[in-house]
């Protein structure tokens, strides 16, 4: 049984909502770390905050070197690349990708790279395509993929753009469902 104990999210526009009701649905013991990039470029964040108060996990901005830990959620601050080094986050400040700093596709390739069939990719509304690369990344290393469906995405580019390297494509009210199924190693029905 693979064991999926890390999970990779991406969000840009329109975000901030999905990422709130998906939080409030994980259970207190998900036996999964969760790491988020959401664009939000060189300016302040209250996201981990805003996602602390809505759920049982704790959230917070990763810090560079600390180890990831089940049951916390780390969020990327702002103008950093949140990578992922062994069990380890590191923090970048490189360039630019996609337009965007943080941007999803290093979290997903480094975690692709680093951790391979233990991780969930994660894609949500957003425009343009970052975490397009990074998901098809996940997906080869044999790591699970989910994709917001974009029908029902504030903005459909990247669900779109992701949806071809997606082994799930659901609505909102399924993702945490499906979250925790696949950190258990069982089925999930939808």
């Amino acid at each position: 049984m693979t064991c999926r104990d890390f999970i990779a999210i991406g969000a840009s526009s329109g975000g901030v909502d999905v990422l709130h009701t998906l939080v409030s649905q994980l259970p207190a013991d998900l036996c999964a770390a969760i790491a988020i990039v959401q664009h939000v470029g060189a300016y302040g964040s209250v996201l981990p905050k805003l996602l602390d108060d809505a759920g049982p996990l704790r959230a917070a901005h990763a810090i560079d070197g600390e180890p990831f830990v089940h049951g916390r959620i780390y969020v990327a601050p702002p103008d950093r690349h949140m990578l992922v080094e062994g069990a380890h986050l590191r923090l970048d400040a490189g360039p630019k990708r996609n337009f965007a700093h943080p941007a999803i596709d290093p979290l997903f390739v480094s975690a692709a790279t680093e951790l391979g069939t233990r991780v969930v990719g994660v894609i949500l509304t957003g425009f343009l395509m970052d975490g397009m690369a990074g998901l098809a990344a996940v997906h080869a290393s044999g790591g699970a993929t989910i994709v917001q469906d974009p029908a029902e995405a504030f903005a459909r580019d990247m669900p779109a753009c992701a949806v071809p390297y997606a082994d799930y494509v659901l609505p909102v009210a399924q993702l945490a469902g499906r979250l925790v199924a696949l950190t258990r190693g069982g089925t999930f029905a939808a």
